[in-house]
């Protein structure tokens, strides 16, 4: 069985804030599955993680006598597999300068393009997807759907759709598993696939466009239209007008209310009414707030809506710019738009600089878990206490 670390990037951990304060690169979810999950599933063995020192307690690092190091922002293909399975020890896979695969003896605490002396084997880009920026979360969701709808679905057989008022088009690209409600929706697979999860509930009136994947136990509120590549993870809320957006897990956009070309982390919840833009008046390039250049960078996408880190608040009518980036743990209320970058643990950021008090934080998200049957661990308020740390510099 194969021994496979999903290592962090260093420079690629800071471009992808602020979703990686939370978490290693590899939980990140693009498509149906986060990207740990498809490297399980490749290879059928769990993995490990080498990441910041303070995530490892929850993401913890197993080493072997022989390993296989796996870039965490890389998402399997069946070219890039059937490279690692010829791969020898002390050979390793490259793209330019990022280290895609390294197969060795050794044991590394600390791994990136300089990890020791190895043969290289250079790899073709567009063999290649590696998520190296929030936004490649939503561009890249529509592929990484397809990708793990076929690893899925192969050899087996969806549930039926018994309800006789729901009208399906495109029915071979939708897959449904067990113990799924669906009461008198729309579902059109004709231009993608749709995977619903375990437990999923598709209220009355709903409308799905594919491609889609709707995470188990997640609940899509009546009437909300679900527009393309939409992916949202286990047990949220949902509705509304969705499009081109990625919701990690646990999340709640339950009301009406626009989100499109956007990112929400997990344990968030917007309020009735929460919108956001996704497309600037001059139909120019979105530029979004970057921690690695502490400065607005361009996306190069026309269209570009919220990257919304996790245990964020949103209350009723917020008003999100194009391009807004929301760090941890922010509770965002009042009047008028937020500004474009919106530091972890603010509070009321419309219209003031306060802080969030920890505490109160912690105690908040102790509640949010409970309500979901979740354990908030000690790992879990160790890492939001490092992460308050962390953010100081960008509260000031």
């Amino acid at each position: 069985m194969m021994n496979i670390i999903l290592f962090d990037n260093p420079k690629t951990r800071v471009k992808l804030l602020p979703f990686t304060f939370i978490r290693p690169i590899a939980d990140i979810r693009v498509g149906i599955f986060k990207i740990y999950e498809k490297w399980e599933r490749a290879f059928n063995t769990s993995v490990s993680f080498l990441t910041d020192d303070y995530l490892q307690g929850k993401f913890p690092l197993k080493h072997g006598s022989d390993q296989y190091y796996i870039n965490g922002s890389l998402c399997p293909n069946k070219t890039i597999l059937n490279r690692i399975k010829e791969l020898k020890e002390g050979q390793g896979l490259v793209c330019g300068e990022d280290l895609l695969v390294l197969h060795t003896s050794h044991q590394f605490n600390t791994l990136d393009s300089e990890a020791g002396d190895f043969e290289k084997i250079e790899v073709p880009q567009e063999e290649v997807v590696l998520i190296k920026h929030p936004w490649e979360i939503f561009t890249q969701n529509r592929g990484q759907i397809m990708e793990d709808f076929e690893v899925v679905t192969r050899g087996r057989h969806s549930h039926h759709i018994e309800d006789p008022h729901t009208v399906v088009y495109g029915r071979a690209n939708i897959f449904v598993e067990e113990g799924v409600e669906i009461r008198a929706a729309i579902l059109n697979a004709q231009k993608g696939p749709i995977y619903i999860g375990k437990n999923a509930v598709i209220e009355e009136g709903v409308i799905i466009q594919g491609t889609c994947a709707i995470g188990e136990g997640t609940r899509i509120n009546m009437g909300a239209k679900i527009r393309e590549d939409c992916s949202f993870g286990p047990h949220c809320k949902v509705g509304g007008e969705i499009n081109n957006s990625v919701i990690f897990g646990y999340s709640n956009k339950a009301h009406d209310g626009y989100l499109g070309n956007s990112v929400v982390g997990e344990w968030c919840n917007l309020g009735a009414d929460t919108n956001n833009s996704n497309l600037k008046n001059n139909y120019g390039p979105v530029r979004v707030w970057s921690y690695a250049d502490r400065n607005y960078v361009s996306t190069g996408q026309q269209f570009c809506g919220m990257m919304m880190a996790d245990y964020c608040k949103a209350g009723i009518n917020t008003m999100f710019n194009t391009g807004t980036v929301v760090g941890v743990s922010a509770h965002i209320f009042g009047g008028g738009f937020p500004p474009k970058h919106i530091p972890s643990f603010a509070w009321g950021a419309i219209e003031s600089n306060d802080v969030a008090d920890l505490d109160k934080m912690i105690e908040i998200a102790e509640r949010v878990f409970a309500r979901r049957k979740a354990d908030f661990t000690i790992h879990d308020r160790q890492i939001l206490e490092k992460v308050f740390e962390l953010s100081k510099f960008d509260r000031r």
